[in-house]
């Protein structure tokens, strides 16, 4: 049997451009090989949250900088 969808119109309150904050944690282990499978089969979900921001350690980000400045073609 098909799924029935349904369709709820915003609340009057409700502003458009308010963003949903940040309540579940997850691990990296977790969420990259699910992300890594949603980009090789090109989800169109995943697009929905390219603008979305993440929180992450300051150790992480100078690795991903440090990586990040290894990576780019020397001329």
């Amino acid at each position: 049997m098909a799924a029935h969808l349904r369709v709820y119109p915003h609340a009057a309150d409700e502003d458009g451009d308010a963003r949903q904050q940040p309540s579940v944690r997850v691990s990296l282990r977790d969420l990259l090989p699910l992300i890594a499978l949603a980009r090789r089969q090109r989800f169109l979900w995943l697009d929905d949250f390219l603008d979305d921001e993440v929180e992450i350690t300051s150790d992480l980000y100078e690795v991903i900088r440090a990586f990040s400045a290894c990576q780019r073609p020397s001329a």
